[in-house]
Formats: structure tokens, sequence, C-alpha cells
């Protein structure tokens, strides 16, 4: 805690000046601007790649040439930018850093559990939670006290006969319906979203964050709708503020409450960045946004739901410390630790709630320079949190892995989305093989048949294809022509498949070079398939589509330096999970064995695929060779 503030400030800087530098390496002289109706066009190579990084708002300066010492300037601003993500500001560092004192050590620097009285004492007719928890290992005595004393306070509440609120079929409304009969909005959740929001109404261990982790596919953004229904519902004095990173995620939010029915007119605004633009906006959610444009207004609601950087309007005015009782920020792993402090900045040191969802194995906050990236800007909040003792998994007297904490961390395993082939790979890497299959199976088999499957009944391809990667004039980004080609063939294949047909809504492709999706769209466009998402990893998170196609692009086997440098975005763990996790019954990867075996993800990819019976394409190198049936 003693240098908090000051490392976190000197990163945001650092980050900073990295997008100062980078703007002025594009600075541009002797362009002319091109008309295109009635807008006039400048290109500039690398902005594809987002290389530089332009943000609706940001302003732009065009000079003339000078004539007699004189030069006329023009400004324009940035009005359309469909792939923006946070730049950090000095507004955001000055936001971060504002409530960081030695009062939110417990918070930040989570030492020891204290339990609390509960906010909401309940009789539930779920399954024990010891049940869906496990035992406590023996060696985290602390976490065996804890959950001790858990157990025997939830037995007395269990006498307390509080009025509850029930869950409801769909469209029946909560205003219209006298006491509840059921225990949860939801009737569909499983018994580990249940025992989250369960805590998380409890709040034992308050303040200190509770943890809703959530791999791919588990519900995570399901729960956390259950969760603030709840509180709000139950809790009638709560003040609920619920943030995202981006606006896709809030929007989502507030569409899924939207849809719940339960909330009483007036109940919920959606708060936007005023450089936001109203065509941006999902329908159902812009009614709730108009009460957003007032702050003043928009802070007497009960549920406020806006982005993590949107959350420092409250701050200008003067919204004070303690004004929330409860802090909801989901995709917590992909916000900055500064990012994610705004928020929670604005719930009570004493007695307030903060609850953070996520993944800590997916993706986390875009981070460009790389100087603050290797002192851990990158970190997420929620990542942190999980690396300290209080949040870790206990160890058995073999070290082998035990559970989390309940009172602290809810770890989701039914996964909803992928066949059980896609689903074993990231579930060894990743989740400890904890991962269970629980999708619709009429869903994840509908590919099974499909005749180009190099083993049928396996929904996987890995197609080696030894290319070359290429570059294009000052363009920074890869491309690979034979991927690129391949990958179209394998979109008309499956939508044009006479036995399992997908339609191009239902196909997505991931590779990590802007200038490959670049490339791979002008083909599709080429075959009437331009319908196909083509993207980045990025683009794709939290996404999902009923087969999935990734282009590896690195291909040269020439270069022998670091292969962290050498695989560029291919090293990344993370985005490795999250392309192979989106798939629901079909994934196909095309890349160069030889290359990517350097990578232990691909690698352990490779394995698994020839050891299945699912290669296909180039020669394997030497290592993967005696693993071939």
């Amino acid at each position: 805690m003693s240098n908090y503030k000051e490392k976190f400030s000197t990163l945001l800087w650092l980050e900073e000046i990295h997008a100062e530098i980078e703007l002025k390496e594009y600075n541009m002289s002797g362009v002319t601007l091109k008309r295109n109706g009635d807008l006039l066009v400048l290109e500039v190579p690398g902005l594809a790649e987002s290389r530089p990084s332009l943000y609706a708002g940001d302003k732009l300066i065009l000079k003339t040439q000078e004539y007699n010492g004189h030069a006329i300037e023009y400004i324009g601003y940035v009005t359309e930018r469909p792939h923006a993500v946070l730049n950090a500001t000095a507004t955001l560092l000055r936001l971060a850093t504002l409530r960081c004192d030695l009062q939110r050590v417990p918070v930040l620097f989570p030492e020891e559990v204290i339990l609390q009285t509960p906010q909401v004492t309940r009789s539930w007719n779920c399954a024990q939670d010891a049940k869906t928890d496990g035992p406590p290992a023996s060696k985290n005595r602390r976490a065996v006290k804890d959950q001790a004393k858990a157990a025997t306070k939830e037995k007395r509440a269990a006498t307390q006969d509080m009025p509850g609120m029930g869950a409801f079929a769909a469209g029946t409304s909560a205003l219209d319906t006298g006491a509840r009969e059921k225990e949860f909005f939801n009737l569909v959740l499983n018994e580990n979203q249940k025992l989250a929001v369960r805590r998380i109404l409890s709040g034992d261990c308050r303040p200190l964050p509770y943890i809703l982790f959530g791999p791919p596919g588990t519900g995570k953004t399901v729960t956390i709708i259950e969760a603030v229904l709840q509180v709000y519902h139950a809790l009638p004095d709560s003040r609920i503020l619920v943030c995202a990173p981006s606006n896709s995620a809030a929007d989502l939010v507030c569409l899924r409450l939207h849809e719940s029915q339960v909330l009483r007119p007036a109940a919920m605004v959606r708060v936007n960045a005023t450089c936001r633009f109203e065509e941006t906006v999902l329908d159902a959610v812009k009614p709730y946004c108009k009460d957003g444009e007032d702050i003043w207004r928009a802070s007497r609601f009960r549920i406020i739901v806006t982005t993590c950087s949107s959350a420092g309007l409250f701050y200008q005015i003067g919204v004070r410390v303690g004004h929330f009782t409860h802090v909801f920020v989901d995709e917590a792993g992909q916000a900055s630790e500064p990012e994610c402090l705004i928020p929670l900045g604005l719930v009570s040191d004493l007695n307030g709630q903060i609850v953070l969802a996520g993944d800590p194995m997916q993706l986390g906050p875009v981070i460009k320079s790389r100087l603050a990236m290797a002192y851990g800007l990158n970190v997420s909040m929620l990542e942190r949190l999980m690396s300290r003792p209080a949040y870790l998994r206990d160890e058995d007297a073999f070290g082998a892995c035990g559970a989390y904490n309940p009172l602290l961390v809810t770890k989701l395993v039914k996964n909803y989305r992928s066949h059980a082939a896609l689903l074993a790979l990231p579930s060894r890497l990743f989740y400890h093989r904890e991962l269970q299959v629980c999708a619709d199976p009429r869903v994840v088999t509908a590919l099974l048949g499909w005749e180009k499957l190099p083993r049928k009944g396996f929904p996987l391809v890995f197609h080696g294809v030894r290319g070359n990667e290429a570059r294009e004039g000052r363009s920074p980004s890869w491309f690979n022509p034979a991927e690129a080609v391949q990958v179209m063939r394998y979109c008309c294949l499956l939508a044009r498949s006479v036995s399992s047909q997908v339609s191009a809504s239902d196909i997505g492709v991931i590779t990590p070079y802007r200038k490959q999706v670049e490339k791979i769209r002008i083909l599709l466009r080429n075959v009437e398939l331009a319908d196909i998402k083509v993207g980045s990893v990025e683009e794709f998170q939290g996404q999902e589509h009923l087969a999935i196609i990734i282009s590896a692009v690195r291909s040269n086997e020439d270069r022998f330096e670091d292969d962290r440098y050498f695989l560029g975005f291919l090293s990344n763990s993370k985005r490795f999970n999250v392309a192979i996790t989106r798939p629901k019954a079909l994934l196909i990867v095309l890349g160069n064995p030889h290359v990517l075996v350097r990578d232990p993800c691909f690698g352990a990819l490779l394995e698994y695929s020839v050891t299945n019976g699912v290669y296909t394409g180039c020669d394997l190198p030497p290592e993967l060779q005696s693993l071939q049936k």
C-alpha cells in the first residue's frame, strides 16, 4: 500500500506517453485528401490495425502547406471507431488514484477474513453449500475455521423465515405478484450459480471483494443479473452500481436486467460517456439512457449501469464515498486495476460490498506500453486478488489443489457452450480439468456428420499449412495468403455442405493480425459469404459461434530468435484460451505445425489433434510424427 498510488500513477503516465509517441510516429506531410461523397478521406497506413489508436471524439489537426509564412489549420473529430478500446488518459489517472488511501487496505490487500453480520438472512431450499464446494483442504486452517463459522451461522439463519423474493415464469411481472413462490428469478440456475447468489446476498466477508470466477460458457453474466435482482428486492435501501470495461458489456447487463421483467419502472438507468453516439446503443437500452444524460438525476436511481471509466462522472458531481452499497464489475478481468478502482472508490469502506466477475485465464486489459505491461498494468485487479493468499485454492498435504474459500470465491464449472471434445483441452490446460459438459446435445453434435471431418464424430480439425507470412508497404501487420485461401475454402464447404449446412452467421473466423482479417474478408466477399464474422481474438471474447476457424498466420521456419518474440500474438496463453473456447460444435485450426509446436499451448493442441486422428495437411515436425496413428 505504501507505493500503490505512485506505482499506478507512473504506469498510467507511461501508457499515456506511449500513446502520444505512437501518434507522433504517424504524422504525415505532403499528403492529399481524397473526396468520398460528402467526406474527405485521409488514408493512414496501419490504422486498420489500431496503429495509431483513435477513438470517437479524438481531435485531428490538418494544416495546409505554408505560403508566405502562413498556413491554414483545420480541426476535425473522429466520429466513428467501431472497435475502440479504453485509452489511458490524465482524467482516468486522476479518478483512479482519487480514493486510494490507507483506509482501503482490506479491499486492495486482503489478508484476514473477518465474518460480518449477514445482510440478508433467509432459509434456502437448495442443496447445502458444502455439497457444492467440496470439503475444505486441511492445510488452510483459517479457511476451515471461517467455513465452520459460516455453517453455524447459516444453520441459525435457517430457523428465521424472512419473506423472500421468488422465481417467476417468463413474462410474469414481480409487480403483479404477491409473495414470491420461488427463491430465484431465474428458474434454471445451477447449484454453483445459486451458491454465488446466496453468498453475495449474505455478504459474509464485506468489504473484501467477492469473486465470481466464470470460465468460458459457464453463465457468469446470468449469475450477476440474478444477484443484482436479489439485492435490489431483498435490501430496499440498497443502491447498486453495475459496471463493465466496455459499452457492449454494460449494454448487455442493462438488456438482461430489462428482459428479466422484475424491475419496477424508473428502477434502472444507463449512464453513457458524453462522446458515445446514439446509433451505437441497442434499441431496448435507449429508454434507460434518457435519464442517464443528467448525472444528478441518474445518481438517484437504485440501479445504475455504466462503464468503469464513465463511473468517474459521479466524482465530478461530488457523490460521497459510500453512496453505493453494492458495486458489481462484470468482465472485471478485462479492466486494468486503475480502471476498476473508479467504481470501487464510490462504495463504503466499512459495510459496502464489491463483486468482481470474470476469468483471469482469459484476455486481460489492453495495454500498449511494453514498459507499463512489464510492470503489471496488464494484470487486472481480479487476477491480482486471486493470487493473494486469502483467495488461493487450498492445498492438501501432497500439494494437490483443493477448493477455494467459498466465502470469497465461487468458480462456475458447468459449461453450456461446447462439445466435450472441444472442452477437454482448455479444461486441462487452464481449469484443473473441472469444466463439465452441459451444453444442449442437439447443438453441439450438429456437425459430427460433416463430410470433411478427418475423424467422424470428433468435431476438431487441425489443418497444417506451410505458407508464407508477409507484410505490405508500411503496414506492421502480417498476413498469410495460403492460410487465407484455405479459410475461404472451409467457409465455402461449411456454408454449402449437403449434410451439415451452416449459415454464415453461425461461422466465425479468428486471426490475430488485422491484415489477415482484411485479406480473408475480401476473399469471402468474392464468394458471397461476407456475412461471416472475421476478427481478432479480442473481438470474439464473450462471443460464441457454432463453428470457429482460426488462422495462426505466422509461418517463417528459418528464424530462431526468442520464440515469444517470434510468435508475437500467438505466444499469449490467454489469447489462445479465448480463441479455442468460442466454438459450440466445430473448431478448425490452420497453421504451420513446424512453427506452432514451439508454443506450449499450440503444441498441446497439435499433440491433442494428432493423438485423436484429426490432423491433416502438411507433414508434421519430427517430435510429433511418432504420435501419428
